[in-house]
């Protein structure tokens, strides 16, 4: 199982740094509430941001579909197991 392991370590990392890009944002928001920069300079990085999140959910998603893909090939391989046992 250390393919599947390690796929699911892949995605929990996206995911922190996903929340990790969240809080930049909140960040910029906040600065942006108390004037330290303009409302311009605050969607130009929040355009990057949000391109960076988008980008990790996408790869997520990818990692995702290799997990499924992983499991039915391994339930497939026990079927197979399965039926040379049954005509043994």
């Amino acid at each position: 199982m250390g393919f599947m392991e390690r796929l699911e370590r892949n995605i929990s990392k996206l995911e922190k740094r996903i929340e990790k890009e969240e809080m930049k944002i909140q960040q910029l928001k906040e600065k942006c509430e108390n004037k330290k920069i303009t409302k311009a300079d605050f969607n130009i990085k929040k355009k990057q941001h949000d391109a960076r999140i988008h980008a990790m959910n996408s790869r997520i998603r990818v990692l995702q579909g290799g997990m499924t893909k992983e499991k039915r090939h391994i339930e497939e391989k026990a079927e197979e197991k399965r039926k040379k046992k049954e005509k043994k």
